[in-house]
């Protein structure tokens, strides 16, 4: 059975074309808007890529998935941010904030030494 971990990095890589081409496309869903709803927009995914591959820039990483420089892509399609939407994005980046904590927690005892789980030892 394949997972996501098992998925051929060739098959990912195309999905991920795919998903940075339709972001691409939908100028009209606001990084705001994805934010609020999923907890991640196009600045996340182009600082993911600069992670993976730390000789990009922040520009370039911007400007592979924008497919233009992120102050181009933002003159032509960003709009104003609402209260409403701020407020929804700040609730949701406390969920990520969250549910990282707790994943975090659930990994950390299977994996630090004695030492740190219990002092003294």
């Amino acid at each position: 059975m394949t997972t996501l971990d098992t998925l051929d990095d060739k098959v990912a890589a195309a999905a991920f074309r795919r998903l940075v081409r339709h972001l691409r496309h939908r100028t009209d869903a606001q990084n705001i808007d994805l934010m609020g709803l999923s907890g991640f927009c196009r600045n996340c995914l182009s600082d993911w890529i600069q992670e993976a591959d730390v000789t990009l820039s922040k520009d370039e990483a911007r400007t592979i998935i924008y497919g233009m420089p992120q102050s181009e892509w933002k003159a032509k399609h960003q709009t104003e941010a609402s209260e409403e939407q701020l407020a929804r994005m700040e609730a949701s980046l406390a969920r990520n904030e969250a549910a990282l904590d707790e994943a975090l927690d659930e990994s950390f005892p299977a994996s630090d030494p004695p030492s740190m789980t219990e002092p003294g030892r």
